[in-house]
């Protein structure tokens, strides 16, 4: 039988790999936190839940999601609705916080489990908003720079590469960048207009 999205999800939401396969023992039980969808013509594909995610279950329920919303020029409700938008971060457990109180990378176990299985059942995707380090480094493979700010500074050459999905490399929308996207008002003026005439072509 054929897999569906639905039985993959039913799967991931059942996932255990963090648990009873690993390097690191995950510090709670997993909740997996994603929204995919087989009509979303875009993908955000993101880090990892953090705390106030884990706790909600609702992906960039934090200021994140704030900042990132306004840069979509989405409403939160156009933003949650499924039909519009995927949102399949590297990983989908809150993967605990290091000895700094900062939170740790994606769990390593999670994308090399469910990625490829996912991203073949959304066919229709067509740009993938590709969300700091990881997600950058899965996605855009040699084509990323040597650092987030690299790539997203070769936002424009990664965009018009030929073929479908487009990749839009971006910085993560935490507001610890915010010295970062004071110092590069190009980020503002030059990327955001292009994302925001995508998300209206692709997400109404």
């Amino acid at each position: 039988m054929s897999e569906t999205l639905e039985s993959l999800l039913r799967e991931i939401g059942a996932c255990r790999i963090c648990l009873d396969h690993p390097t690191r023992p995950l510090p709670h039980e997993p909740r997996p936190v994603l929204v995919a969808s087989d009509t979303a013509k875009i993908l955000i594909a993101g880090q990892a839940p953090g705390t106030r995610v884990h706790a909600s279950g609702v992906p960039f329920d934090d200021r994140s999601g704030d900042r990132l919303r306004e840069w979509l020029g989405m409403t939160k409700e156009a933003f949650y609705d499924p039909a519009r938008l995927a949102i399949v971060p590297m990983g989908f457990c809150f993967p605990g916080l290091d000895a700094h109180g900062g939170d740790r990378p994606p769990r390593s176990e999670c994308a090399p489990a469910w990625q490829s299985r996912l991203l073949a059942l959304m066919p229709q995707v067509e740009l993938v908003l590709v969300i700091g380090l990881y997600a950058q480094a899965w996605h855009l493979g040699a084509a990323r720079g040597p650092s987030v700010d690299a790539t997203v500074r070769d936002w424009k050459r990664i965009f018009e590469r030929p073929g479908l999905p487009k990749y839009l490399p971006l910085p993560h929308p935490s507001w610890r960048n915010t010295a970062w996207l004071k110092r590069n008002p190009w980020f503002e003026s030059e990327v955001l207009p292009v994302l925001r005439a995508e998300v209206a072509r692709l997400a109404n």
